[in-house]
């Protein structure tokens, strides 16, 4: 009877590490990454390791492939559909950004260009229905985002988290009339109030969903021809969830790699009787620094201090 193995590959930027677990044995690898075809890199570390993928009854994954793209911005080709007025929202962000004054500040651009926002007549305020949706204004902004063969699109209309039928009747039509791009609802992605946030999130969403779907059906693949159990996804909340659940929230796994450090890091210092300690993962791409109180790492939602790296869904930061 062959051992019940569980294992871990984590792939980064310059390097991807294997751990497997069997009947209380430690078995390491450590292998080059693959960019060009990541899954390939974590094939190459289980065959390194010497263990029998068809040995192994869970299989967690942690990648920086969304990370890598968002930072680098290889993600795919996005529009933005939004309310008429409100095209701006991601360039305008808010008021406590850097240098709000300095109008030579350089800033990241924004992952949606200007050119593929497009707006539809409509109106939603905290109570309901301001303005109903143009259909006219819909069909039009459903045929400017064909014209531009994007590959998603982000949708994101004022007061969609209270009130989503506006925004779902904009997904609806999209998805019927462009069935191969990926859609993203920011009431579905984020439905939570400030619309800046809640624009920037579904736009980051959108825009590493394909890549980040392409890569774990490929991978999905490779280790199920070898007899693996199905893949288990590390999200940015340290926790796992199945291949579908990771590929319909991209933006969740923005720090499936460097979450595992911190899930990790707070575990080792538990054991070591350190329940206060700070995590410092650096890689080839990016270091990521978190804050661990009392055992837990604590997720922060309010935007860091000027001195500070912008802050995410995590308590770790990224540049």
């Amino acid at each position: 009877m062959k051992d019940a193995v569980r294992l871990g590959v984590d792939v980064g930027g310059t390097f991807t590490d294997l751990v497997a677990l069997s009947q209380g044995r430690l078995v390491t690898a450590k292998v080059p990454s693959t960019p060009r075809d990541q899954s390939q890199g974590v094939m190459n570390a289980v065959n390194t390791s010497g263990v029998e993928a068809s040995s192994v009854v869970a299989l967690a994954h942690g990648m920086t492939v969304a990370t890598n793209a968002l930072l680098e911005r290889r993600g795919a080709r996005t529009a933005l559909v939004t309310t008429e007025g409100f095209r701006d929202m991601l360039e305008i962000a808010r008021q406590n950004r850097p240098s709000l004054y300095d109008l030579a500040q350089a800033r990241p651009p924004a992952l949606v260009p200007r050119g593929l926002r497009f707006t539809v007549k409509e109106r939603m305020g905290p109570d309901g229905e301001i303005e109903p949706l143009s259909e006219e204004s819909l069909n039009e902004a459903v045929a400017a985002v064909r014209e531009e063969g994007v590959e998603a699109v982000a949708v994101c209309l004022l007061f969609a988290f209270a009130h989503p039928e506006h925004e779902r009747r904009v997904g609806e039509v999209l998805r019927e009339a462009l069935p191969n791009v990926h859609v993203s609802l920011s009431s579905e992605v984020l439905p939570e109030f400030r619309e800046y946030e809640r624009f920037s999130t579904t736009a980051a969403d959108a825009y590493l969903a394909p890549r980040l779907a392409a890569y774990l059906r490929n991978l999905a693949g490779k280790t199920g021809e070898a007899g693996a159990p199905a893949l288990l996804i590390m999200q940015s909340s340290g926790g796992v969830v199945p291949i579908g659940d990771a590929i319909s929230d991209a933006a969740g796994c923005v720090l499936s790699g460097p979450a595992g450090g911190v899930v990790g890091a707070a575990y080792v210092g538990s054991l070591a009787g350190h329940r206060d300690l700070l995590s410092f993962d650096m890689g080839g791409t990016s270091t990521d620094v978190a804050a661990i109180i009392d055992g837990e790492a604590r997720p922060r939602r309010r935007p860091w201090s000027r001195a500070s790296p912008s802050s995410s869904r995590w308590s770790t930061s990224t540049r």
